[in-house]
């Protein structure tokens, strides 16, 4: 019986030091925030309605929760005269005028799925 608290004691510090999640900022051109936020990209493309693509122009935040892979991200995307599932959207001209868009995406969970 003695050996438990010491071993719950480690999980307690541990945990707390696990739990000590905030988001800190990173480095934007690290290669797992690159492909994340190509993912995310996708996936807002996918998620939305618009026949039309959105592109990724510029990062405005980058940030991890400590000790996970979840990041935060602002993004500036552009609307696009291509459609979503055209070949090659990032050479793909912004539209202008009329049909531009703003948007804002303030909350997008993406959550690898395992089967």
């Amino acid at each position: 019986m003695q050996w438990k608290l010491p071993l719950l004691v480690g999980l307690i510090v541990l945990g707390t030091h696990v739990c000590s999640c905030k988001f800190v900022d990173i480095d934007k051109n690290l290669k797992d925030f690159a492909s994340a936020v190509e993912y995310a990209v996708f996936q807002f493309n996918e998620d939305q309605e618009d026949e039309f693509a959105y592109k990724f122009l510029q990062v405005h935040r980058s940030q991890r929760k400590r000790l996970t892979f979840i990041y935060l991200m602002d993004l500036e995307m552009g609307r696009t005269v291509c459609k979503k599932h055209d070949e090659d959207i990032d050479n793909c001209p912004l539209q202008e005028g009329t049909e531009e868009k703003m948007f804002s995406l303030l909350k997008s969970t993406c959550v690898e799925r395992r089967w």
